[in-house]
């Protein structure tokens, strides 16, 4: 009984479980916005092209 208590008292795992509940909310986002994000990617892109050519 008492190892059961010290296996559930036991938080030596949940920096683990918080870095991927971390990961699987950014991949979400990612993939909810991953059109906004390449449009906004490809904007500035295309304004340093226009900018350095006149340089």
């Amino acid at each position: 009984m008492k190892s059961i208590k010290k296996f559930i008292k036991d938080e030596r795992g949940i920096g683990t479980v918080e870095m991927i509940l971390i990961l699987v909310v950014l991949i979400a986002l990612v993939l909810i916005f991953k059109e906004q994000m390449t449009d906004l990617v490809n904007s500035i892109f295309e304004k340093i092209s226009k900018q350095s050519s006149k340089v």
